[in-house]
């Protein structure tokens, strides 16, 4: 492919999780262009991505959903009039950067969960009552806007058959597959130690309590939960405070690790637990993967095309910390056994998810 020049649009990369990677590893990869609105270079050099191209197109409030809205409204206004050969959205509140931005085509981790698919989930859940009207209101006016802008991008391309779905219920669109990668070479299994991990984002819709419930019934088992949580979101910091609060001597909180302390974590754990509901793909169980080590999933959402069921981990059925809690004592026995048992299957599966794969299939959309 002759070198293009290309933009990536992101809506904020001050908390860098699976779809911040997935960026970064497209610019990185295609020495491509970011442009977003707060981003936190700290945390991105510590997540290994040096010398990574950044525009700040501005700060935005801290508070949702005024953070949203605001992102929307400043990629909407965005014209880099040509600038570039072409153009990537890849977070879904830089979506209306379609719309001067051209030719494009959008990736899509998550087609604007929040106003879509966990729109039962966060009025039941996360808003009070007199919340949730204005929620409503908030949500039908992105919901059309959302519907305008994707007619300027002619090519989809999403994470998983569980996104897919949802364009296409959201949509009426077909977006083609091109699953999120890490590079497995960064990757090494050692021999396990006492504990097991979890990485996540601490929020609601990750079932962070699930997992801490389920090791209070664990006594002689230890829990590692690594996450970061939106310092600037009360309903944030109320969830951290809650994990913390239900938390005993066996689990441990860690937050703000750069890459070679994350990889050395998943090298050395007995396993993966991962609990988040319809994850849309979830990049976490391929890491645990390409370090050899097993993953205990729901039986839901992304974790389906990843995990294969009794040889790379487990995936439970209307998952509870009860039968979380079943599966790794069962699991914790067969480790005893055989800490190898799942290493091959593990880090075979993980190459499927390689970098190389990655941008190859995007670099055919591109040219097409």
């Amino acid at each position: 492919m002759n070198q293009k020049k290309i933009a990536i649009f992101h809506n904020f990369m001050d908390n860098i999780g699976g779809a911040e990677l997935v960026t970064l590893n497209l610019a990185k990869n295609l020495n491509a262009d970011i442009y977003t609105t707060d981003y936190n270079l700290e945390k991105i050099e510590q997540m290994g991505f040096e010398n990574i191209k950044i525009f700040s197109l501005g700060k935005i409030p801290f508070k949702m959903p005024f953070k949203h809205q605001i992102a929307f409204f400043k990629f909407r206004r965005l014209n880099l009039k040509k600038k570039y050969d072409f153009y990537i959205v890849s977070g879904e509140w830089a979506m209306s950067g379609l719309v001067n931005n051209k030719p494009n085509l959008w990736y899509i981790h998550g087609p604007l969960n929040e106003i879509w698919e966990f729109r039962d989930y966060i009025k039941k859940n996360l808003l009070k009552p007199w919340q949730v009207f204005p929620y409503e209101i908030w949500a039908m006016f992105n919901r059309f806007l959302s519907k305008k802008y994707i007619k300027h991008s002619k090519k989809l391309v999403c994470n998983s058959q569980n996104t897919q779905s949802r364009i296409k219920k959201y949509f009426k669109r077909e977006a083609r597959i091109i699953c999120p990668s890490i590079n497995t070479k960064e990757y090494c299994h050692n021999k396990p130690k006492d504990y097991w991990l979890s990485v996540n984002r601490l929020s609601p819709p990750k079932r962070v309590e699930m997992q801490v419930k389920a090791f209070l019934g664990l006594p002689n088992e230890k829990l590692i939960i690594v996450g970061s949580f939106d310092k600037n979101s009360d309903l944030s910091k109320a969830y951290q405070n809650h994990l913390i609060e239900l938390g005993s001597k066996n689990i441990e909180f860690k937050s703000g690790l750069g890459f070679q302390e994350l990889r050395s974590l998943f090298a050395n754990s007995k396993g993966f637990i991962t609990t988040a509901e319809n994850e849309d793909f979830g990049i976490t169980p391929v890491e645990a993967m390409a370090s050899g080590k097993p993953v205990i999933a729901g039986n839901e959402g992304g974790y389906k095309e990843t995990i294969i069921n009794e040889k790379t981990g487990i995936l439970i059925d209307n998952i509870n910390s009860d039968k979380l809690a079943k599966e790794i004592r069962k699991m914790s026995k067969e480790l005893e056994q055989n800490s190898d048992k799942y290493k091959k299957a593990c880090q075979e599966q993980a190459k499927k998810f390689d970098t190389q794969e990655f941008i190859k299939k995007i670099k055919e959309e591109i040219e097409k």
